[in-house]
């Protein structure tokens, strides 16, 4: 049996306004790396030093750094199971499919990430979407397992690197070529920085595109550390999936209750702890504070995720609470075009060939500039979903996928 996408009417639309609240989420933390440099993440400048600024800024890793790369992972690792379920009820050859779509996927994101934005995030979930698929037919403890090993690996490295650069500094001629090290390191992140800021604020498309491709070898050289919270969100996903758990929401709410207030628990602590040692941190030296950081964010950025996610569940079985956030839904339907239409927009307002205000807009404005374009997001997507069956950019990625072209216009699709 032929597969085709799921039709508009089959979609789950809890799901769906999930995913359209992490989009608000991921231009929430983003907003920080359209409008100024990827380095300023390793380095101590500080480009806004106003309290505003440094509280918006507190706010923002508090609430959202981390957690909404995480829902979305979350998100697509629950896809993935959804569709296997879809497949072997159609008696369709799932496997295929799902890796020309993980195939199509990666060159979105490979056309995103040197077009666009060096943080593209889309190429990465592709890559390790080939990995997610080792455990599509494992044993939920299995699945479990890994999860918890792949949330703790950046621990383990943060942690032996603070040993070892302990021990090495407790050589005094070690020692001193360890500083000198870092120093340079330092010195070069820095100097990123200020490249940046001229390049992107006033050089040429040229010149901004050879600044993001050097963007973009950073970028997926950090993917070494935050791989593996990829990884173990997407076998979250999966786990909960294969659970069934959002295919009979009223009989799992005792348990969707737990995670609720669990996760609000340890995420109010862990991330409180993040937050505050990442001021005292530079996660490229693996120092007490980095590994305190770390250590935290890998439990409080997935239980606040969790209750993120389990909130959003409970509110919706109250039908007042279901129209409120049924805007979300239209957005979370649109995803990946609204991803990438939030690239396009903060482009043209930050680059050097659009309005030029990159390394101008500090995280208070950023957060409001955030507000802004995500209710034109909503407003947009509200309008769209109404005419046509998918995105755009999801109209051509399942015609892609499905090697025909699928009906866009709602009409068109009814007919057919």
């Amino acid at each position: 049996m032929n597969m085709h996408p799921t039709p508009a009417s089959e979609r789950i639309e809890l799901i769906d306004t999930i995913r359209g609240f992490a989009i608000f989420g991921i231009l929430l933390v983003n907003m920080a790396f359209y409008s100024s440099p990827l380095y300023l993440y390793v380095t101590d400048v500080r480009l806004w030093d106003g309290m505003t600024d440094q509280l918006a800024q507190w706010l923002i890793r508090f609430v959202a750094e981390s957690k909404f790369y995480s829902l979305f992972s979350f998100l697509f690792g629950l896809g993935l199971a959804l569709q296997m379920a879809r497949a072997e009820t159609r008696g369709a050859d799932f496997l295929p499919l799902y890796v020309r779509r993980l195939l199509i996927l990666l060159l979105i994101g490979g056309i995103h990430a040197t077009l666009l934005w060096a943080g593209d995030i889309l190429a990465p979930y592709a890559l390790l979407g080939f990995l997610l698929l080792l455990f599509r037919n494992r044993k939920l403890r299995t699945i479990i397992i890994w999860a918890i090993v792949c949330l703790l690996i950046p621990v383990l490295l943060m942690g032996i690197g603070f040993v070892a650069l302990e021990l090495g500094r407790s050589i005094p001629q070690a020692a001193e070529q360890i500083n000198s090290q870092f120093a340079r390191q330092s010195a070069e992140y820095r100097a990123l920085v200020y490249q940046s800021l001229r390049v992107y604020g006033a050089g040429s498309f040229a010149q901004v595109m050879g600044q993001r491709l050097q963007d973009l070898g950073f970028s997926y050289f950090g993917l070494i550390f935050y791989a593996p919270n990829i990884l173990a969100l997407f076998l979250l996903g999966l786990y909960v999936g294969k659970q069934r758990i959002f295919l009979d929401v009223p009989s799992h709410l005792p348990f969707i209750r737990r995670v609720m207030w669990w996760g609000l628990g340890l995420g109010i602590v862990g991330n409180l702890v993040f937050a505050t040692a990442r001021e005292y941190a530079n996660p490229s030296e693996p120092t007490l504070p980095a590994f305190v950081f770390t250590a935290a964010i890998a439990v409080g950025a997935p239980a606040l995720c969790f209750f993120y996610a389990a909130a959003i569940v409970h509110l919706t079985q109250h039908e007042a609470w279901r129209k409120r956030l049924s805007p979300l839904a239209a957005v979370g339907r649109t995803a990946i075009s609204n991803y990438l239409f939030q690239s396009v927009l903060c482009t043209v307002i930050f680059m050097s060939y659009g309005f030029g205000l990159y390394g101008k807009v500090g995280p208070a404005a950023g957060l409001a500039l955030t507000i802004v374009i995500y209710i034109l997001q909503v407003v947009i997507s509200q309008w769209w979903v109404k005419r046509f069956q998918f995105g755009p950019v999801e109209w051509l990625w399942r015609s892609l996928i499905y090697r025909r072209r699928q009906p866009f216009r709602l009409a068109q699709a009814a007919a057919d």
